[in-house]
C-alpha cells in the first residue's frame, strides 16, 4: 500500500502555473526587444553582431523555457523530473519574487499569490518523496494556536500544555507522543529559525498564515517544508485552528508509513514502509 500523501489543492497550482507561463512570455518578449531595439545600432558596428545576439538571448529563453516546462511536468505530474532540489531552490529563490510581481500586475491579491507558492512548493517536495526518522522530522507552529486565555507558557516546549481540550495543542502533543516527532511553537520568523538551526531536522511541517508560511520555505531552503495553512474563524493570529488530519497525513508521509496510526488506545506506533 501507498502512503497517505497530503493533498494540495489543484486552484491554488493554477495560479502559480497561471503566473509562471505570463512570467516566461513576459521574459520572451523582453529578449526580443533588448535584440531588436539596437538591431540597427549593432549591424553600423558589425553585420554578425545581431545575429549574435539574438543566438544568446534565444539560448537564454530556450533555457527558462526548458525550466519551466520541466517545472509544469514535476507539478503536474506530481513526481521528482530531473533535479527536483534544484528546481525547489530556482522556484524558492528566484521564481517566486518574479510572480509576484508579475501577479501584482496582473491584479492577483498578494495572500492568493503566496497560497500558489505554497502550494507549488508543496508538490515539489512531495515530489522528493523524502523518507526521514522522526527525530529529523519537525512540526513548526504557531502560537497563536493557543487558546488567548490559557495561561500556560507552551513556547519553550509543548509539553507544559495541560491538556485542557480549550485548542488544538492537546491533540498536536499526542500526534507528536504517538509518531516520536518533535513539536516547537515559534512567536515568530527570528524565533522559527532558531529553533530550525538548533534542532537541525530534514525535513519541516510548518503550520502558519500565508505570509509566514512564504517567508519560512524562503529562510529554511534547502531544508523541505511542508506548509499548512492554520484557520483563522477568530481573525489573524487569534485561537487560530489547524487541519489535523492534513498535518497527520504529512507526518504519516514523510516517515514513510504504510498507514496512519491506530485508533485504539495504547495501540503501537506503526512501523515504516
Amino acid at each position: 500500500m501507498l502512503p497517505v500523501r497530503p493533498g494540495v489543492p489543484r486552484e491554488q497550482k493554477r495560479t502559480f502555473l497561471l503566473l509562471l507561463l505570463v512570467s516566461c512570455v513576459a521574459m520572451g518578449a523582453l529578449a526580443f526587444l533588448l535584440w531588436w531595439v539596437p538591431y540597427v545600432g549593432l549591424e553600423n558596428i558589425h553585420p554578425a553582431l545581431p545575429l549574435i545576439l539574438a543566438v544568446l538571448l534565444g539560448g537564454a529563453v530556450l533555457f527558462m523555457l526548458g525550466g519551466a516546462l520541466t517545472l509544469i511536468f514535476t507539478l503536474l505530474r506530481g513526481k521528482n523530473l530531473f533535479f527536483n532540489r534544484k528546481i525547489r531552490g530556482v522556484v524558492v529563490r528566484l521564481l517566486f519574487p518574479l510572480l509576484v510581481g508579475v501577479g501584482r500586475l496582473l491584479g492577483f491579491r498578494l495572500d492568493d499569490i503566496r497560497r500558489s507558492f505554497i502550494a507549488a512548493n508543496n508538490q515539489l517536495v512531495l515530489a522528493e518523496a523524502k523518507h526521514v526518522s522522526p527525530e529529523k522530522l519537525l512540526i513548526l507552529l504557531p502560537h497563536c494556536l493557543q487558546n488567548h486565555e490559557c495561561d500556560v507558557r507552551i513556547t519553550g516546549s509543548v509539553d507544559h500544555c495541560k491538556g485542557c481540550g480549550r485548542c488544538k495543542i492537546k491533540d498536536l502533543v499526542k500526534l507528536s507522543r504517538d509518531y516520536g516527532v518533535p513539536v516547537s511553537v515559534a512567536t515568530g520568523g527570528t524565533l522559527a529559525r532558531r529553533i530550525v538551526v538548533e534542532k537541525r531536522p530534514e525535513i519541516i511541517i510548518g503550520v502558519a498564515c500565508e505570509r509566514d508560511l512564504t517567508s519560512g520555505i524562503q529562510d529554511s531552503y534547502p531544508i523541505p517544508v511542508f506548509g499548512i495553512l492554520n484557520r483563522r474563524p477568530n481573525g489573524p493570529c487569534f485561537d487560530t485552528d489547524v487541519d489535523l488530519q492534513l498535518l497527520e497525513e504529512g507526518i504519516v508521509t514523510f516517515l514513510g508509513y504504510e498507514t496512519q496510526r491506530p485508533e485504539e488506545p495504547g495501540a503501537a506506533r506503526p512501523e515504516p514502509a
